[in-house]
């Protein structure tokens, strides 16, 4: 099988008849390319097309659509038929789709409501509450999220170890999901779990290279800030609800401002590209972030309940689980890659925050 790619263009004004004779002009010149243009997506109040085509390689997804009619795709991203099919809903043409003197026309857009949420890594709520009680507890979890993913029409995209991610095309279905799932789990299973669940908005492709990767990112970023609220929504899916959806909620999520999604993408963008430099501390942070170390201070804890070096040591440590779970690197190597000033440090760090130290988390996956 070839490659399956997604592209997107951007067009101002698009309508769906437009994009439908593109689509027919590519169909007419794909095996001069040896392309096969499976489906697209028309959105034309966002005014963006997303193109799903199998190709021997990006460039003669670029030629096809450069002789067929000239828009040339902003971006193009390698993806699976799978996940296009977990976010998305199809890989084909949409059996509604109206037929006018030959040519498929529908207004089927790309956004989705992706709901991320994480819970307690599964060796660690192991290692607390022992085997068989914590698979009973993950068990149960996934158990009432798959009840309520099928009641709400959502699609189970992603599922790891410690957090599902899933996707919904309406934004009053993906909150009242949301809610649902926190009032069928128990105080004590939440408490246990310290399970944290966000919505957020986004299209297909936007900065990132992997499908819907920017709206899954700020979704992971809102759970790493919940905190015991456990629930929170971005500023574009609040405006997205009706006020029926969220009456009498408020006390069970929260949504920050505009200005403040801003300085928290910020804040983790500073992170992600600084965290493995062990001389990255407040005062290099805040002259990433353009502030006083005062100013930063203020934030972050006003935004994350954490201060500044709090922030960047647990970010620090989340980057050392992920690495600590390939089971291939030293303890010696992840305190390097991670930012750590030294494997000792490292060490003091991790038991300080888990109860154990990371040599007992390895040991703890391998029998797992």
């Amino acid at each position: 099988m070839p490659p399956l790619y997604m592209d997107i263009h951007s067009v101002p004004g698009v309508r769906s008849k437009d994009v439908a004779e593109a689509h027919r002009k590519d169909l007419l010149h794909q095996h001069e390319f040896e392309c096969n243009c499976m489906t697209y997506w028309i959105d034309e109040e966002r005014e963006t097309i997303f193109c799903l085509i199998e190709a021997s390689n990006k460039d003669a997804v670029k030629n096809m659509h450069k002789k067929a009619h000239g828009l040339i795709p902003h971006k193009i991203i390698e993806v699976s038929s799978t996940i296009v099919q977990s976010f998305l809903g199809r890989i084909y043409d949409p059996d509604d789709a109206v037929v006018e003197n030959g040519v498929k026309i529908f207004t089927n857009p790309g956004f989705r409501i992706i709901v991320v949420s994480k819970s307690c890594d599964h060796a660690m709520l192991q290692h607390c509450l022992g085997a068989a009680h914590a698979d009973q507890l993950i068990s149960r979890q996934d158990e009432i999220f798959r009840k309520n993913i099928s009641l709400y029409n959502g699609s189970e995209a992603e599922h790891s170890g410690d957090g599902f991610v899933i996707s919904f095309e309406s934004a009053s279905q993906a909150v009242s999901f949301s809610l649902k799932v926190l009032n069928d789990l128990s105080d004590k299973d939440l408490d246990q779990l310290d399970l944290r669940i966000a919505v957020n908005g986004g299209e297909p492709i936007e900065t990132s290279n992997i499908l819907f990767g920017d709206a899954i990112q700020f979704g992971n970023h809102l759970c790493f800030i919940s905190g015991k609220k456990r629930l929170a929504f971005s500023s574009q899916v609040r405006d997205l609800v009706s006020k029926d959806v969220l009456k009498n909620q408020k006390a069970k999520y929260f949504v920050l401002p505009q200005s403040d999604e801003d300085v928290i993408r910020q804040l983790f963008s500073v992170m992600e590209e600084n965290y493995h430099d062990a001389n990255f501390e407040l005062s290099e942070f805040s002259k990433a972030m353009a502030m006083s170390n005062s100013q930063l201070y203020r934030r972050t804890t006003m935004l994350t309940g954490l201060s500044t070096n709090n922030l960047l040591r647990e970010f620090r440590l989340g980057k050392a689980i992920a690495l600590l779970k390939t089971q291939r690197f030293s303890i010696s190597q992840i305190s390097t890659d991670t930012g750590f000033s030294s494997p000792s440090y490292f060490t003091k760090c991790f038991k300080e925050r888990f109860g154990l130290r990371p040599m007992e988390y390895i040991d703890l996956l391998r029998m797992s």
